[in-house]
């Protein structure tokens, strides 16, 4: 008798937890992961609302300076050949993949979160332009 009231009280604790469970909803998972603010990159240009396609000059003075005017964390540096001969090799659109979804030190859009994809495009052609 003992071992049914046992059995019974954990089948009733386990279902109670499964349904509590299934109460968060995407959504609210959704909600409850929301970033709790943005990042603020000292030394950068605040920008007003952009009326269109920022261009690959004032995605990089606001976003991609920081890092790649001196090579943090292995950033390749501006406009730097040597820095950029090894990636440049794997072709315009690995480099273009690695900045969008992040690559080894850089998180996906460095610190551009409201850039998009051709924006962010246009500051890697910004900084490898010329070599």
């Amino acid at each position: 008798m003992k071992i049914k009231s046992l059995m019974c009280l954990c089948v009733s604790a386990f279902l109670a937890f499964a349904a509590q469970t299934q109460e968060l909803a995407s959504d609210d998972i959704k909600s409850r992961i929301q970033p709790l603010g943005k990042v603020h990159v000292a030394g950068a240009k605040a920008e007003t609302a952009a009326s269109g396609p920022r261009s690959g000059t004032q995605i990089y003075n606001k976003s991609c300076v920081a890092c790649h005017s001196v090579g943090v964390l292995g950033a390749p540096k501006f406009q730097d050949a040597t820095d950029w001969a090894p990636r440049i090799s794997k072709g315009l659109d690995t480099l273009v993949e690695h900045a969008l979804k992040g690559f080894n030190a850089m998180p996906p859009k460095g610190t551009c979160g409201d850039c998009s994809d051709d924006e962010i495009k246009a500051a890697i052609e910004h900084m490898i332009e010329g070599l």
